[in-house]
Order: C-alpha cells, then structure tokens, then sequence
C-alpha cells in the first residue's frame, strides 16, 4: 500500500494540471439596459477592474465621465452619469455617480 501512495499522488497532481490548461476565458457580462439599479452588481463588476471599453460594453446607457471629457457637474439622483477613478493601466477601480 505504501507504493501505490505516490502513484495516486502523481496521478491526482497531473489531472489537476490537464484541467488547469483547458479552461476558458469567462463570458462577457451581458449588457444591462438602463441606468444603473442594482448597486451591488454595479459594485461587483468595478471589483473586476473593467476597462472603458468593457464599462460601455456591460452598461451602455450609462455615461462614462472620462478625464479627458468636458461635462456638467449638475447632480444626478438616477446613476446616469459615472465618474471613475483609474488605476495606472488604464483600468477602472473605482469612482462616484454625480
């Protein structure tokens, strides 16, 4: 019995590895119609670290305030309008509806 010990754990080791390499890319979050509603999904999907293009993507209704965009700074109450806070490459990590 004491043979077969390394052996099963070789043979668990590799199956792990084999299924390691096949996995696939996560699917794209469908697009959400609308200003934004649900807070926590909102907040779930910053914690992804999206990039602008995946934040247009995922909510298209809702405008993206980039830096380099010139707005208003009326007060919005129905999350229409986001002010995000990058990262240094680019990604969102955060940020304000105004």
């Amino acid at each position: 019995m004491n043979r077969f010990h390394p052996l099963v754990f070789v043979a668990v080791l590799g199956a792990a590895l084999a299924s390691a390499c096949q996995t696939t890319p996560p699917a794209p979050p469908k697009p959400v119609a609308g200003f934004v509603t649900d807070m926590k999904a909102f907040d779930a999907f910053i914690a992804t670290r999206p990039t602008p293009e995946q934040f247009r993507a995922t909510y298209p209704d809702v405008m993206l305030v980039t830096p380099d965009m010139m707005t208003t700074r009326e007060m919005r109450q129905n999350n229409s309008r986001y002010f995000p806070k990058f990262d240094a490459e680019g990604r969102i990590v955060g940020g304000s509806f105004m």
